[in-house]
């Protein structure tokens, strides 16, 4: 079951077996040193280093003595300096540059639709009318823009998955929501919407994104996470 808050903001959801899974792999292929900088890429220092020390994982990399002398209190191995030899794409599960994933997504970076609105042929949407409809549709407004890591080149040039399927994103991504052309797709208010990661055409996402705005995945997944309300999945 996945923590849950009443917040607006997006959900960062962090899957303990796809961390579990990966940790692992990267043990087996030789690896002793994980990189938990940045709060653990976005990911959560303390739940990601418990998850890595349990899959065999020798010692964290952290920012500052005062997180290594906090894991070290958990019991947790940690240095501030020194190079990890665990890639961090193979442990938060992250996209190459071509899209490529070898171990499954950490993170879920998940908004809701808000509101629902149908356009006609022709209709705008968002401020500055950056988008107009092709042709009569629906969309929906979804919680998360440029405050939470949506970044606002992604506006009319990354895509959301909505019941299992890819919908773009249209319009200019406002400071808190953003609106996704649904295609007339059927779909309710409070449907979860997937920004990136996940089992389904959102998981590689953050390739796209990174080549949208030039900004990193490292940097992309570190700010989301940040800026969402975190929770962990089994």
């Amino acid at each position: 079951m996945c923590d849950t808050t009443s917040s607006a903001r997006p959900r960062a959801i962090i899957s303990r077996s796809a961390l579990t899974a990966a940790a692992a792999a990267a043990v087996a292929d030789g690896g002793t040193v994980a990189d938990l900088r940045r709060d653990a890429w976005g990911h959560g220092v303390l739940g990601v280093a418990q998850t890595v020390a349990a899959a065999g994982v020798c010692a964290a990399l952290v920012d500052t003595p005062l997180e290594a002398e906090m894991l070290r209190l958990e019991g947790i191995a940690a240095v501030t300096d020194g190079v990890p030899d665990i890639d961090p794409l193979l442990l938060y599960g992250l996209p190459d540059q071509d899209g490529m994933l070898r171990t499954r997504p950490v993170m879920r970076l998940a908004g809701r639709v808000l509101s629902i609105k149908k356009l006609k042929a022709g209709d705008a949407v968002s401020y500055g009318y950056t988008h107009r409809a092709a042709q009569d549709t629906v969309v929906a407004l979804v919680t998360g823009g440029y405050a939470q890591g949506i970044v606002r080149a992604l506006g009319n040039e990354a895509h959301v998955e909505v019941a299992g399927s890819a919908r773009p994103i249209v319009g200019r991504v406002a400071m808190d929501v953003c609106v996704v052309d649904l295609e007339n797709e059927d779909v309710a208010v409070d449907s979860e919407v997937t920004y990136f990661g996940g089992t389904g055409p959102a998981g590689p996402a953050l390739a796209r994104w990174s080549a949208v705005t030039g900004l990193s995945v490292a940097e992309l997944v570190t700010v989301a996470g940040a800026h969402a309300a975190r929770g962990w999945e089994a």
